[in-house]
């Protein structure tokens, strides 16, 4: 059985970080373009009590992945 997740829609910035939006119109009140989210899929039980320092870092290390998946395709 796949484990539940939740979705938070990521920017990656340009030094590197992370922003965290909840949805698509939250980051657009926000200024940041819908065109540059990724939608991030979070494990219910990180979503529920994680810390936001672990949200970003999952975050960035999913990003990570996409990056390395895309370039060695």
């Amino acid at each position: 059985m796949e484990e539940e997740q939740n979705i938070l829609f990521v920017k990656r910035e340009q030094d590197g970080g992370v922003t965290l939006y909840v949805d698509e119109d939250w980051a657009a009140e926000r200024g940041a373009d819908p065109a540059q989210l990724v939608k991030v899929p979070i494990p219910r039980e990180l979503y529920a009590s994680g810390t936001v320092q672990q949200l970003r870092e999952y975050a960035a290390t999913y990003l990570e992945s996409l990056d390395k998946s895309n370039s060695s395709s």
